[in-house]
């Protein structure tokens, strides 16, 4: 413990993050540190391909608002030494803790090794999508991985996506109790056709082909399989309806609780995009699930602050610079369905790495629908290209029939700063989108830069 805690000061104060290397240290000098520590608190897993780092930030602002002292690896770091790190920072030297509850997130592919270490009292799921196919595989691999993780937490009260037909099959094949949550009220403007090619558009018993009452984004939505039968679950707790999408955030009526007389609250969601709309279904459902008040809830959602990189909004000169992590095809075209929200000048910058933490392949930047970026063409008025792969980025936005003269590789975040600011005018977005090593990156030029808060808090 020593240590390790000594490490993470150091590290802090040379300026590194320290939210991996102490965690891997203590292992080294006791396997069973992880056990041992998070025994003596209730914990909150999180888990699934996009929105962890999200949901689990609007569950620590649920307990922050009830007075519920807890610890969180707020940094992101979510592999076990990353997780092994936080409840290090967190205890005493004696290994003692001032909170009673953990909020923790999980790699999907880490995630049958650290559930049992962690006896998680909640377990989240917040979907399946295609992802670093270089680290995870194929997408149902990923899936069993998790399902072999839950397996061994039979205690654990389980927090499901309904309109995801592979988080719904794992609630069907394990013992534990259930609480779905999903949207009943919107359906996605796009074709149904295009569900051909999402991540999971067949049957994961009989193979069949879904068919959907209504659809958000991928494959999520009320799925049925005209095969075997095997369909969406009623959602305990829902949006029942979507009033206004917008850059700021997102105007819902939510349902909490199935059997509740008056069952639809109006909620205003202090975060953009339809799929954080997921993500605060998912906080909601974990909060249901610990017994925390609806009103609570409520007031979380309307106050909570985006994280690092996930929508964090930076005011200069009157021009606003949004940082917005994208790291797989379904993420990504999220991201796009959002600046169609924008009515503004803007300048979209992308930074795309491929360290191991990216994934070393980028081909999936041809799964994303890059091409609907022709119809922002009157507001886009430049695209960087930056990171380890910006002539990628590039040939890609050029294939998709960009004007190349609104192309620019540069690589120097500054510079793109510095040129946005030229040419927008007040109130007009620069968008930074970067992969996860590119985000760590821009991230810590920019807090240099503009005196933010360090990632890890």
């Amino acid at each position: 413990m020593i240590a390790a805690k000594f490490l993470i000061w150091f590290l802090r104060f040379t300026g590194s993050g320290g939210t991996t290397l102490p965690g891997r240290l203590a292992a080294k000098i006791y396997p069973g540190i992880l056990l041992r520590l998070s025994g003596k608190l209730n914990v909150i897993l999180i888990t699934g391909t996009n929105g962890k780092t999200t949901t689990g930030r609007i569950i620590s602002r649920i307990l922050e608002i009830n007075d519920i002292p807890h610890l969180q690896n707020r940094s992101g770091a979510n592999l076990k030494s990353g997780i092994t790190t936080a409840f290090i920072e967190a205890a005493s030297i004696r290994g003692n803790f001032s909170c009673i509850m953990a909020v923790i997130e999980s790699d999907e592919a880490a995630f049958k090794t650290v559930a049992p270490l962690l006896s998680p009292k909640v377990i989240v799921v917040t979907n399946f999508f295609r992802d670093q196919l270089d680290r995870y595989g194929e997408l149902l691999t990923t899936v069993q991985n998790v399902k072999t993780g839950i397996s061994q937490c039979p205690n654990a009260v389980l927090v499901l996506n309904a309109d995801d037909s592979l988080s719904s099959y794992i609630g069907r094949e394990v013992p534990n109790k259930v609480i779905y949550y999903g949207i009943d009220g919107y359906n996605s403007s796009r074709s149904s056709a295009d569900i051909a090619g999402a991540d999971a558009s067949n049957c994961i018993y009989c193979t069949e082909k879904y068919q959907y009452s209504a659809r958000t984004y991928g494959h999520l939505g009320h799925f049925f399989c005209p095969g075997c039968g095997f369909k969406r679950p009623e959602a305990s707790v829902a949006c029942i309806g979507v009033n206004r999408l917008s850059l700021s955030g997102s105007d819902v009526a939510l349902r909490f609780d199935e059997y509740e007389v008056n069952n639809s609250h109006s909620v205003q969601i202090n975060l953009p995009g339809l799929y954080n709309v997921y993500n605060a279904l998912a906080a909601s459902a974990c909060a249901k699930a610990l017994g925390v008040p609806t009103g609570t809830i409520i007031d979380a959602l309307g106050t909570f602050e985006c994280g690092f990189g996930r929508m964090e909004i930076i005011e200069h000169e009157g021009r606003h610079i949004r940082l917005i992590l994208i790291k797989n095809p379904t993420g990504f075209n999220q991201v796009i369905d959002y600046l169609f929200s924008e009515k503004k000048k803007m300048v979209i910058a992308f930074f795309i790495n491929d360290n191991d933490a990216d994934g070393t392949d980028i081909s999936w930047l041809w799964d994303v629908d890059i091409e609907l970026f022709r119809d922002l063409r009157n507001l886009v008025v430049r695209f960087y290209c930056g990171g380890i792969r910006a002539e990628d980025m590039a040939v890609r936005l050029k294939y998709a029939g960009i004007d190349p003269g609104l192309i620019f590789i540069e690589k120097n975040m500054k510079t793109i700063i510095e040129d946005s600011i030229r040419l927008l005018s007040e109130d007009e977005t620069l968008f930074v989108l970067p992969t996860y090593t590119a985000m760590l990156e821009v991230r810590k030029l920019l807090g240099t830069e503009f005196n933010l808060k360090e990632f890890w808090k």
